[in-house]
């Protein structure tokens, strides 16, 4: 899967959620906005601080949700700061014309689905998650997979 997808998954998510001030923005738009926040070396998406984050947030269950097979736990809106920075929230929010609050959930939409589609071989990430130290096993194999 390539970053352009990885976007696009994302840029679906925010438009099919319920916030009308995101349902009718331009695709391309979300998949900029997203790739500001994203965009690791090499145009690969780059999520491995974003799990570090979310470990330091205590929020390690619902980071391997995403990485590992089954269903994708969701990340509440107001937690969208805890990781991703209120700065970064803000720039994506004004990238779009959008309220923090309309931003912080679009994040939380998409979020989930990025980063769950990214993480290929998912069941060899939730094996390392089980057996080989909980989240930092994760993120240092979210690392090579990005």
């Amino acid at each position: 899967m390539t970053f352009d997808d990885l976007l696009a998954i994302g840029a679906s998510a925010i438009r099919g959620n319920s916030d009308s001030a995101t349902t009718g923005l331009d695709s391309g738009a979300l998949a900029t906005a997203l790739g500001s926040l994203f965009a690791g070396n090499e145009g690969k998406p780059d999520f491995s601080w974003l799990l570090e984050k979310m470990k330091e947030s205590n929020l390690d269950d619902i980071a391997a949700s995403w990485l590992g097979n089954g269903e994708n736990k969701a990340i509440p809106a107001e937690l969208v700061n805890n990781i991703l920075g209120s700065d970064m929230v803000a720039n994506f929010a004004s990238q779009l014309g959008l309220s923090e609050s309309s931003a912080k959930q679009a994040l939380a939409d998409a979020l989930p689905k990025m980063v769950d589609k990214g993480s290929s071989g998912g069941s060899l990430l939730q094996n390392i998650f089980d057996n080989a130290g909980g989240l930092d096993g994760l993120i240092g194999m979210a690392r090579k997979f990005f």
